[in-house]
Parts: structure tokens; sequence; C-alpha cells
């Protein structure tokens, strides 16, 4: 075995896991549901817990399993035949992954979300508070996006996404993502050569982005930019990501040991507080802010709030409270943030100093449109 220092630093020191698998890695080669290597993953789960750390996971796999169950050769192009596979599916996923963790003396539990869950965020807390008590109760969160209800207006996208959002939820500082894929190679795996799989990258810039291809899998929904985009979201906050093999034998356990599988994005800066990622990284901006030059100069070097003079246009409809982007002249979204003002409100002030925003008004209950603790500079 080959030990890597740099993962087991990494490894140590999670104490709380995401650990996502896709449709591909759950599927047969007849498109049905291997149910062998669902409880296999149960079980390197189950080896993971009771070293004690907490572990969550985000699988696809319900349409896939659908499809198997309904006689379907292939995805469905229509939103009602997507959703009728997933209802079909779902219980036959949760089934399975249930008796694989039973095996080992956990329960499955089973949460299936919309984005609009992640926007609210009364729900947002309510979430992370069942999650904390399943720990407790020893039991593994099955979590899947709720194919059965889900529209374009409220979808993740894909599984890649909300595994990231979990793992920002948790705070979780490793989330491993199973796919088909070995890792992040040097070329595309999707085209006719396979390159080497890069074991660590330290900076997922644009760079490293331009490696993945624009494969995906017949029953899935994502591919490797998927997964880089939300490794993104996930280092950006400060946890790092591991992206291999899910066919591979026993990745979960080989990671646990320090072994050097798959590609390790390492976490970028520190890690940011629950809220601030709620803010930055996981709501929808209901609005947004284009601010002048001066403006976004103080909020990225200076910690400071964002006040009306410094913005120049308003888009969008949105109250107080909301969440909003704030963009640059350019149009280049750099923060979001907790707005004090409605959209009409902000309209009305906007590029008007302090003391004017009281002629404007009529009072002045917010010095600052968006007050710098509530205000996530982005990477």
């Amino acid at each position: 075995m080959t030990r890597d220092l740099v993962r087991d630093d990494v490894v140590l020191s999670s104490r709380t896991w995401v650990v996502k698998v896709g449709t591909s890695v759950l599927a047969s080669a007849d498109g049905t549901l291997d149910l062998e290597r669902i409880h296999h993953l149960a079980e390197q789960i189950c080896a993971v817990a009771e070293t004690g750390r907490r572990v969550a996971l985000v699988s696809s796999g319900a349409v896939g399993a659908g499809l198997g169950r309904l006689g379907l050769t292939k995805r469905p192009d229509n939103l009602p035949e997507l959703q009728a596979a997933a209802a079909v599916g779902q219980s036959y996923l949760i089934r399975a992954y249930d008796e694989g963790f039973r095996r080992h003396g956990r329960n499955a539990a089973q949460l299936l979300l919309t984005h609009e869950d992640f926007d609210s965020r009364p729900r947002y807390l309510n979430m992370r508070n069942t999650l904390a008590a399943l720990f407790e109760y020893r039991a593994v969160p099955v979590i899947n996006e709720n194919d059965t209800i889900s529209v374009d207006e409220i979808k993740f996208g894909d599984n890649d996404r909300l595994a990231a959002m979990v793992a920002n939820l948790l705070q979780a500082p490793l989330l491993v993502i199973l796919s088909v894929a070995a890792g992040l190679c040097r070329t595309d795996p999707g085209s006719s050569g396979h390159g080497d799989v890069i074991p660590l990258v330290k900076n997922l810039d644009d760079a490293a982005l331009g490696l993945a291809g624009q494969s995906k899998s017949a029953l899935g929904t994502g591919g490797m930019r998927s997964k880089l985009q939300s490794a993104r979201l996930v280092t950006h906050a400060g946890g790092s990501v591991i992206i291999t093999s899910g066919k591979a034998d026993r990745p979960l356990t080989r990671i646990l040991a320090g072994e050097s599988v798959g590609t390790l994005f390492l976490a970028k800066g520190q890690s940011q507080g629950a809220r601030k990622r709620w803010i930055g990284l996981t709501a929808r901006p209901k609005g947004q802010l284009i601010i002048d030059r001066g403006a976004r100069l103080a909020l990225e070097t200076g910690n400071r709030s964002l006040l009306a003079i410094g913005i120049t246009e308003i888009l969008g409809e949105f109250e107080k409270g909301d969440i909003v982007a704030i963009r640059d002249a350019d149009g280049h979204e750099f923060a979001r943030g907790l707005i004090n003002y409605s959209a009409v409100e902000s309209r009305r002030i906007r590029g008007l100093r302090t003391d004017q925003v009281l002629q404007a008004l009529g009072e002045v209950p917010y010095a600052e449109v968006i007050h710098k603790d509530n205000l996530v500079v982005l990477g």
C-alpha cells in the first residue's frame, strides 16, 4: 500500500464525509440496479462510520432503477415519464440501501430535496438539524433530488451540485465523488485515449477545469465538468474533494487508509461558517446589484459594507432579506449578500449618499444596503 501524507492529513482531519455516487456506478450492464455494488458501498460507508465519522450519502439512481423496473432501455426525454421512473425507482433504491446498511447495524434514512429547500433559510436549518439527529441515531442519510416533483425552476441540474450543497450545509471537510472515471485525467476519458489520473490538484482553476471533457453516461446527467464545478463550490468554502472510481475495489476504505486513489482537490483558504456558505454558495440570488469600481475595491480589500452611493443599477425584483448577486460594471459576479432594502427602495436610493437616503425614503432604517457581516466575496 502506498501512503500519501497529504491525503493522510486531509482524511484524518475530516470527521464528516459526504459521499456522492452516480447512476452509472450503481447500474449493471443492462441498466438495472446492481444490488451487489450497493451492498458493497453500504459496507464501506459503515466501515467509515465505525471510526466515529459522520457519513451522508448523496445517491443518484432512482431514475435508472425505475427504468429497469419498467423495462425501459433508455432514459425518457419528457418530464412526466422521467418522474414516473423516479417514483418507481426511488422505493426500490432506498430498500436496497436499507438492506445493505442493516447488515451492519445501521438504518437508511431517506431525504428527498429540491433547490427550494436550500433557498429557504428556515428549511435549510431544519435540514441540518434533521441530519444531526440522524447521525446521533447511527442512521445513514441517503439524499437524492426529489425527481418525482422537480421541474426546471427547482432542479439542481445533477446530483454533483446537490452533493456540494450538502457538504457545505454540513460544513463537511471532505466530499468523495464516486464516478465511472478513475479521477481527473490529463485527457478526456470520454475520448479515444485515456490519460493518466492526476493525483493532486492544489488549485481548481480554469486550466484544471479545461481538462474535463464533455462526455457523460447514457443513464446519468452529469460529467467530469459538472463534478469539477461542484468541487469548486466545496474547495472555495474550505473543504477538500476526492473524485475516484466507484466501480473500483473498496474506494472508500482505501481512502480511509490513506491510499492515493483518484484525484484529491485541496481546500482553498480557511473553512467558511455555515451561514456564509448559505449566503455565498447555496441559496439562489433573487436579484442583482451593479456597482462601480470604487465600491468593488472597498468590498474586496477593505472588509466594508455596501452603501447606496456605490450602486449604479438594480436588476430583478426582491424583498428585504433576500439574497442578491453583486456584479461589477463589466457584469462579473464577485459577491453575494443579504439586502436590507427591497428592489423598489433600492432603485430610489441607488447612487445616493447616506444623508440623501433620508430625503428619498423619509427614514434611514439601515446605513448599509448590505452589511459586511451579511456579505460574501466569491473566489
